[in-house]
């Protein structure tokens, strides 16, 4: 009976020792990577977000939310600390895009290589990436860029509205922060998945319409992209230009539908496995 009992534990310990062993992936990002657990916030238009979506691609995936809604690059570096961010298997950093719309300097790459800190969006990058090296050496990092931006109205707050990437803010082009994201890619040898110019990414497909009203008519037009660029968005007024018809790539003219999380856990998942995570 001892010996039956000795080799039922030998087998278990053999069993145990061919399960795979479960692959840690920290998601750092803003409210694009904070929605996926909070679609509430998205009026339930999405169903499902990317990390989700890896996940279920990914089995052997655990990932951790670590999107901050409205933060910046040069926020999470200056907070990184307090954020409670765990050493993982693999880190995906998809910053960007509040930084450009906040008017934070971008700044040049001689700031990421002097470690200049958080005064630009370079500098504020290698603070993160330095703080994931010391939480694990070892660990892959992939780098995500911007996606572009068409109008953005907050389905919940219109009052809270912005315009698209196709317009500088601050005298910068959200172009420049994808640019940017990709040059310290290429600095530190990380994969970095560019959204900013993926295919079927792009303003004119964020969203399928906007629906505006014509200042001399006053009646509401359905008017594609970039036709309604130019008319005014009144939030007291005027109602919600993005009914649920006029959903593309993004539902609000910013953040991804179920359409484009699919897209970016498709390139999420396809560089996870490049890299050697499965």
């Amino acid at each position: 009976m001892l010996r039956r009992s000795v080799l039922w534990i030998q087998l278990l310990i053999l069993l145990s020792a061919f399960q795979p062993q479960k692959i840690t992936w920290v998601a750092i990002g803003d409210s694009i990577t904070y929605l996926n657990e909070h679609l509430d916030e998205t009026g339930n238009r999405v169903t499902k977000g990317f990390l989700s979506r890896v996940a279920e691609k990914l089995p052997d995936i655990q990932y951790i939310n670590q999107g901050h809604n409205g933060w910046t690059a040069v926020r999470i570096a200056a907070e990184f600390d307090h954020l409670g961010i765990v050493p993982a298997d693999v880190y995906t950093v998809f910053l960007g895009t509040n930084d450009w719309w906040g008017s934070k300097p971008l700044g040049t790459m001689e700031d990421y290589k002097n470690n200049m800190g958080n005064t630009t969006v370079f500098g504020s990058f290698k603070m993160i990436l330095d703080k994931l090296k010391i939480l694990n050496p070892r660990a892959k990092v992939v780098l995500i860029t911007p996606m572009q931006r068409t109008d953005f109205v907050y389905i919940l707050n219109p009052k809270n509205n912005a315009w698209g990437s196709y317009k500088a803010k601050a005298g910068q082009e959200l172009e420049q922060f994808a640019e940017a994201v990709k040059s310290v890619g290429k600095q530190e040898g990380y994969p970095v998945i560019d959204l900013f110019h993926a295919k079927g990414m792009d303003c004119k497909v964020l969203m399928k319409f906007k629906r505006v009203k014509d200042p001399q008519t006053g009646k509401y037009r359905d008017l594609p992209f970039p036709d309604y660029t130019n008319l005014p968005f009144h939030p007291e007024t005027d109602e919600y230009p993005y009914p649920v018809s006029a959903i593309g790539v993004t539902f609000d003219g910013l953040h991804p539908s179920d359409a484009g999380n699919a897209m970016i856990a498709e390139k999420i998942v396809r560089v996870f496995r490049q890299i050697g995570i499965r």
